[in-house]
């Protein structure tokens, strides 16, 4: 590095050559993108892989392309096009953000402004406030911390390196251009800096980076010993007439909340589930899928009721032939494509 060059004119000037085209993003050398694309992608990426988000991102924005558009928008449509994503509490708060949005005739345009909105935390409000704003905000996201964890050697583990994280990070941030360092910091871990395998070689910052001087980047950032995930037991019912499964709808509050899913025996992340069908009857077997959450890894056991009685309750009937519009989230979707294989 030149006695001149910083951190950031070096990083930024790669930028420029080697940015990412993501859909949210304006063009090189164009005004500031779009609020509402930001805020919406910067959402929809919370433990999330880009990969995963562009197909979601290009059908929300075809159906929904303003935040006005959005706030308009049924719950139920929202929550049902967001399926698949996970932490569907996000999508629940998208809609109430749009809605004050839209209530208050556009965004905010200053991070604490930002932060007022239903979901948007310090991340979120941060980088919307650099990249849709232009203003001076320090964005660390997964990327950003494992790249300034490595740029420094932070040798204490997470969480407790983040304070001395978020420093390093304030101290290279720049008065100038932020969105964009914030942009190429994310495109450096993403493409370069990686969890495992770092190309140093072609780092833009790779001489003043002090993990590389070590002699080994990927120690960083030093992680807590895993501890393993609780093991949770559960059933889904599959209810099954003239064409239709039986769908109801999980209690807003809650894991999966507001979405549509078959009926289950009221497992959660803390405890199994009871066992107890909703139908008295004979339920057959059709399989056992297992599915990760954050918090807890759910062993499901899917039973197909064979049995006269119309299930009680609020719920809905949705053909079989259009299921895969019903909005099932990822669990559920398995656990339908499990019953429907063995009828």
């Amino acid at each position: 590095m030149s006695a001149t060059a910083t951190i950031a004119d070096l990083l930024l000037a790669w930028y420029d050559r080697q940015r990412r085209d993501l859909p949210w993003r304006a063009p090189a050398g164009a005004a500031l993108p779009d609020p509402y694309r930001v805020w919406l992608s910067e959402v929809m990426l919370q433990q999330t892989t880009v990969a995963a988000v562009k197909p979601y991102f290009e059908r929300f924005t075809s159906r929904w392309p303003t935040v006005q558009a959005l706030a308009e928008a049924p719950e139920e449509e929202v929550m049902a096009a967001w399926a698949g994503l996970g932490y569907y509490s996000r999508a629940r708060n998208l809609l109430r953000a749009a809605r004050v949005v839209t209530e208050h005739g556009g965004f905010p345009q200053t991070e604490q402004g930002l932060r007022a909105l239903p979901g948007l935390g310090a991340y979120t409000a941060a980088a919307v406030a650099a990249i849709a704003f232009g203003q001076r905000a320090v964005v660390v996201d997964a990327n950003v911390e494992r790249v300034v964890a490595r740029l420094r050697a932070i040798a204490e583990p997470l969480p407790r390196a983040r304070k001395a994280i978020r420093a390093h990070a304030e101290a290279i941030t720049p008065a100038e251009r932020s969105g964009d360092f914030a942009q190429a910091m994310m495109d450096l871990g993403a493409t370069i800096c990686t969890a495992r395998v770092p190309r140093c070689l072609l780092c833009p910052i790779a001489a003043p980076c002090a993990a590389r001087r070590e002699g080994d980047p990927a120690r960083y950032p030093v992680r807590p010993a895993k501890q393993a995930k609780p093991e949770r037991r559960g059933r889904a019912f599959w209810i099954e007439r003239s064409g239709a499964v039986w769908l109801v709808r999980r209690a807003a509050a809650g894991m999966l909340g507001g979405m549509r899913a078959l009926p289950d025996d009221g497992w959660t992340a803390r405890a199994d589930g009871t066992g107890t069908p909703p139908l008295a009857g004979r339920w057959v077997p059709v399989g056992t899928i297992r599915h990760a959450f954050t918090h807890a890894t759910l062993e499901l056991a899917v039973l197909r009721y064979e049995g006269p009685a119309s299930p009680a309750g609020p719920g809905e009937w949705w053909p079989l032939d259009r299921l895969d519009q019903a909005g099932l989230p990822t669990l559920f979707r398995k656990a339908a494509e499990r019953a429907l294989a063995v009828r």
